[in-house]
């Protein structure tokens, strides 16, 4: 009888861990607290919690201008949410826009926020100021509060014989803890001839193998040569044999994703290859593994291209930002078995987390609003009605 019971309730929760579900919520939107909210970024702590972040724009939608970094947490698997905080670089202001001819003198802009989960239970967190420096602080309380801010600048100084930059920036998204405990980052740096230019740029990554008490550039994975056209705002992800995938938007002719991997994170980059599979519209995507599944990898961006006249696809033309679409792979990315539109209308970048019962996060950009979806891989099996 006993062995009846059990069986009978293995049965019921298989089933209803196998329904598909989706929802949404609201998290941060333009006009409460800032004029935009751009730039999402999203991770589940060792705990569970959950933290979403983003840039808030305060007086409008640009790049350059009076932005900070707000946070939010949520207890219940981003069910429901905590009040947003402002939580970067909220020491001495380091003010000048040189983007802006006048009106930018007294602006601050704290962009591209990278959150990265160690296994001790610190939350690593990195920002940029003003696109020319970067800074370090850490949580050892779920997200609570985070330690006084370090700069760790001179960390980039290891790009320059490679590329000489004068506009640096992580992410966005979030970054990676490998096996051996090394901590990952994704970096995209520009090197034009006018101050703040973000192009023409290259991809690379940032590496601390002492839960971030240093950081270190690694090798320049995505140059800006040959078919490559401007590489940056490059997402990762960790491989079933422990490679670290890089992922990257670019301007090339291919209108493609481009792929490269490294057995350390750091050196050794594989040559970049276009993915087929991967349809670039010129906007940043995201991607990250599924802990319980090894080998299955999970991908979000604008599955668009532009068209022309004749409908036919324009090499390296902006595609629309919508159709926010969820892609699996089984096979570590080789090739992807499933593509489902999450949000057909506005919808650009977007970052991803896994909980720990597999329910998928997508915190991504929806008009003037910034939105977490909570779904299984059961939703994205299928298929669409």
């Amino acid at each position: 009888m006993l062995k009846t019971f059990l069986f009978s309730t293995l049965l019921s929760i298989s089933a209803h861990a196998a329904t598909p579900f989706l929802e949404k919520t609201d998290v941060f939107e333009g006009g409460k607290g800032a004029a935009l909210y751009r730039i999402p970024g999203i991770v589940v702590t060792s705990k569970g919690t959950v933290l979403a972040y983003a840039e808030a724009r305060i007086h409008d939608s640009k790049d350059w201008g009076e932005i900070e970094v707000h946070l939010r947490r949520s207890m219940d698997g981003g069910k429901t949410w905590d009040k947003a905080r402002h939580i970067a670089h909220l020491a001495e202001r380091a003010e000048g826009n040189p983007r802006k001819k006048e009106g930018g003198e007294k602006e601050q802009t704290v962009n591209n926020p990278v959150a990265i989960v160690d296994t001790n239970g610190t939350i690593h967190f990195l920002y940029c100021l003003n696109y020319a420096r970067c800074f370090y602080m850490s949580s050892s309380d779920d997200g609570l509060t985070f330690s006084s801010p370090k700069e760790i600048t001179a960390a980039f100084e290891g790009f320059k014989p490679r590329c000489p930059w004068n506009v640096l920036a992580t992410g966005p998204g979030h970054g990676i803890q490998m096996k051996n405990g090394r901590l990952v980052v994704p970096v995209w740096l520009a090197y034009g001839p006018k101050p703040g230019d973000h192009a023409p740029s290259m991809a690379g990554t940032l590496y601390s193998d002492d839960h971030g008490q240093t950081w270190k550039a690694g090798d320049i994975a995505v140059p800006n040569e040959g078919e490559f056209a401007n590489p940056n705002e490059t997402t990762l992800a960790l491989l079933a044999d422990g490679r670290v995938m890089l992922n990257s938007r670019s301007v090339s002719q291919a209108s493609r994703r481009l792929i490269t991997t490294s057995a350390d994170g750091a050196t050794g980059w594989s040559t970049p290859r276009f993915d087929s599979a991967l349809w670039e519209p010129i906007c940043m995507g995201s991607l990250t593994a599924l802990p319980q599944k090894p080998g299955t990898l999970v991908f979000a961006n604008p599955h668009t291209q532009k068209l022309d006249a004749a409908g036919q696809p324009i090499p390296g033309g902006r595609g629309l930002r919508e159709n926010l679409s969820i892609k699996l792979s089984a096979n570590d990315g080789q090739t992807w078995e499933v593509n489902k539109t999450l949000e057909s209308g506005k919808s650009a970048y977007s970052d991803l987390a896994v909980l720990p019962d597999g329910t998928i996060l997508c915190f991504y950009e929806r008009d003037s609003r910034l939105t977490v979806a909570r779904f299984n891989e059961a939703w994205v099996r299928q298929p669409a009605r």
